[in-house]
């Protein structure tokens, strides 16, 4: 499903990475986060791509989706 987002424990330290690069998933996700563009990222990166930012952003959504579970008095 995200074949440019990897994870080896060998590199660093088993987080999500892209390509098995060292440029960890959560760094595109800051610089983005804090303003940079896509453009300024692949002229500070040249060894990404365009689609590893992509990757990057359908991953963090991937993992910011919640499931809705209906409220239950014995839950509370």
């Amino acid at each position: 499903m995200f074949e440019r987002i990897t994870f080896n424990s060998q590199v660093m330290g088993g987080r999500a990475c892209i390509r098995g690069m060292r440029i960890t998933v959560s760094l595109l996700l800051s610089l983005i986060a804090n303003g940079m563009s896509v453009e300024e990222i692949l002229e500070e990166y040249p060894d990404l791509e365009v689609e590893d930012i992509s990757a990057s952003l359908k991953y963090a959504v991937f993992l910011a989706q919640e499931e809705i579970r209906p409220f239950s008095e014995s839950a509370a």
